[in-house]
């Protein structure tokens, strides 16, 4: 199956992010791509959680969603957005980060709201609070697709291996990262936790990311680092899309999910151990 990775900067704007996106879909898919993932947050980079409540939909009502939909029946291929900022009907009035898993026919297939919110403070002058404007998932998501299953994940759950272990002895071929990640923690740790949980699991790990300083109408400036990954079940690095836009394939083959899991099968060797 040939993947494709879109990297993309999203504004504050859906509706200019939708049409940058299903224009790359449609490039993608006419350059032989079956599998198209887009990053995290696709829809919305915003820093104002007033923008957000003024431009962000509920799923039901999202045209960003709609227009992906028909983007994959139209060129009859699978895409993963990455996620989506949607609103919810949560009392407290936060927000889901969302990714979908669409079929060739544009139906949904799959949903995971991300689990692990990205609450640090990276230095004196970046700060993050993922969790006061998102509310956590709490469910591990695995689906079927023609290659095999697909275990999703998004951004700062790559930091939280048992996830990723777990999806792994569920069966999972492939594992989704995708991403907004922060220059400086990404310029640290975004290669290494991407091989790792590849090497841990004997997936292939893919993992499209926003990249550069997003177009902001208002709040604080955002910049991210860029670098969609996909990595080998071996952890070897398959695509690195550096920092520019554009669309980055990979051909994926199931065997080499099987020699890796055959070579070390350490998803079979978990043991209890007492302490501390």
């Amino acid at each position: 199956m040939r993947a494709a990775l879109l990297q993309i900067c999203s504004s504050d704007q859906p509706k200019d992010n939708l049409a940058v996106v299903t224009r790359m879909i449609g490039q993608a898919a006419e350059s032989g791509a079956e599998f198209i993932l887009t990053p995290e947050v696709s829809n919305c980079v915003s820093t104002s959680r007033r923008h957000q409540n003024a431009v962000l939909q509920l799923e039901r009502d999202d045209l960003f969603l709609k227009g992906i939909q028909t983007a994959a029946e139209r060129y009859g291929v699978w895409i993963s957005i990455g996620s989506l900022a949607l609103k919810t009907e949560d009392v407290d009035g936060r927000f889901a980060n969302r990714q979908f898993l669409i079929a060739p026919d544009g139906k949904i297939v799959a949903r995971y709201d991300k689990i692990h919110m990205f609450d640090v403070s990276v230095s004196e002058t970046e700060t993050y609070r993922e969790s006061d404007g998102y509310r956590p998932g709490d469910q591990a998501v695995l689906a079927n697709m023609p290659f095999g299953k697909i275990g999703l994940t998004i951004c700062y759950d790559v930091r939280f291996p048992t996830l990723y272990r777990r999806l792994g002895q569920a069966g999972a071929a492939v594992l989704t990262a995708p991403a907004a990640f922060s220059p400086v923690t990404g310029a640290a740790h975004w290669q290494s936790l991407l091989q790792a949980r590849a090497i841990e699991t004997g997936c292939y790990v893919l993992a499209a990311a926003q990249s550069g300083q997003h177009n902001l109408s208002e709040g604080k400036p955002r910049a991210t680092y860029g670098h969609s990954l996909a990595v080998s079940p071996w952890g070897e690095i398959l695509v690195d899309a550096g920092t520019e836009i554009g669309i980055s394939y990979v051909d994926l083959r199931s065997e080499e999910v099987e020699k890796a899991h055959q070579r070390i099968p350490s998803l079979t060797h978990d043991r209890e151990f007492h302490g501390p």
